[in-house]
C-alpha cells in the first residue's frame, strides 16, 4: 500500500507567524517592567533590531545583550514574567491567516516546524500557542537551572539555520523534499535556498525585490 511521504512546512516565527517581533518585544517588556536599565536598553534594543532588519546583525554581540537579563532572575520568575508577556504583548499580534495556514499544512498532513533566531526561552510558549510539531531555536545556556546568559551551540540565525536544521534532520526521519519555508526576513535567505518550496511572507524590502527577480511567491498573512 502506498503512503504518502511526511513533508515538512517550516516557518519563520518573527514577523512571518506573528505580527511582531517577539525578541525586540521581550526587550519593551523588560524595559516596561523596569527590570533593565530603561533608556540604555530601549536604545540597544532598537539598535539592534534595525541592525538585523538591514541584515547586518552581529549575533553574538545581540545574544550577549539580550540574554544576560535571563541570568538574572530564577526559571520560575522568567515563567510567571512571560505568561504576563504573552498576554501583554503576542495576543495583541496574533494572526488568524497564520492560524489558517498551519490548518492548511496540518490538513496535507506536513509536519510543522518552527525555526527561529530568537531564544527559545521567549519563543517556546509561542510555538506551543501556534500548535506546531517541533521547534528549532537559539538556545540559551542553562548550568543549575539558571540560565547563565550565554548561549548554547550554533545560533539559528543566518547560515546557522540550515547548521541547525541539517543537525535537526540527521536526528528525525525526513528530508527538505518537498519541503515549504515561510520567512518575512532576508535574513532567512540561506535556508530559503535550500527548501523545495521557499515563500516570502509579508517580506523586508531585500527579500521582496529577491523573491521577485526570482519568481517565488509572495504571501500576506496580515489584516
Amino acid at each position: 500500500m502506498w503512503v504518502k511521504q511526511v513533508s515538512l512546512a517550516i516557518f519563520d516565527l518573527d514577523n512571518t507567524l506573528i505580527g511582531g517581533d517577539s525578541d525586540y518585544l521581550w526587550g519593551e517588556f523588560l524595559v516596561e517592567k523596569a527590570l533593565v536599565n530603561p533608556i540604555l536598553y530601549q536604545r540597544e534594543n532598537q539598535r539592534f533590531y534595525d541592525e538585523y532588519k538591514a541584515g547586518t546583525l552581529d549575533i553574538y554581540d545581540f545574544l550577549k545583550f539580550s540574554l544576560a537579563p535571563l541570568s538574572q532572575h530564577s526559571i520560575e520568575t522568567l515563567t510567571e514574567l512571560h505568561h504576563e508577556f504573552m498576554h501583554s504583548k503576542i495576543n495583541s499580534i496574533w494572526l488568524p491567516k497564520a492560524d489558517a495556514l498551519l490548518k492548511k499544512h496540518r490538513q496535507d498532513a506536513d509536519f510543522l516546524l518552527i525555526i527561529t533566531a530568537t531564544n527559545h526561552f521567549v519563543t517556546a510558549p509561542i510555538a506551543q500557542k501556534l500548535g506546531v510539531d517541533d521547534i528549532i531555536a537559539t538556545m540559551p545556556e542553562q548550568k543549575n537551572n539558571q540560565y547563565t546568559g550565554q548561549v548554547s551551540g550554533i545560533p539559528c540565525f543566518q547560515e546557522g539555520k540550515v547548521e541547525r536544521l541539517s543537525a535537526w534532520l540527521k536526528h528525525n526521519d525526513y528530508s527538505l523534499d518537498n519541503s515549504h519555508f515561510y520567512s518575512d526576513s532576508i535574513n532567512d535567505l540561506p535556508l530559503l535556498l535550500k527548501v523545495t518550496h521557499p515563500v516570502a511572507v509579508d517580506p523586508d524590502a531585500l527579500l521582496e525585490k529577491y523573491a521577485t527577480d526570482h519568481s517565488w511567491p509572495i504571501l500576506s498573512l496580515r489584516g
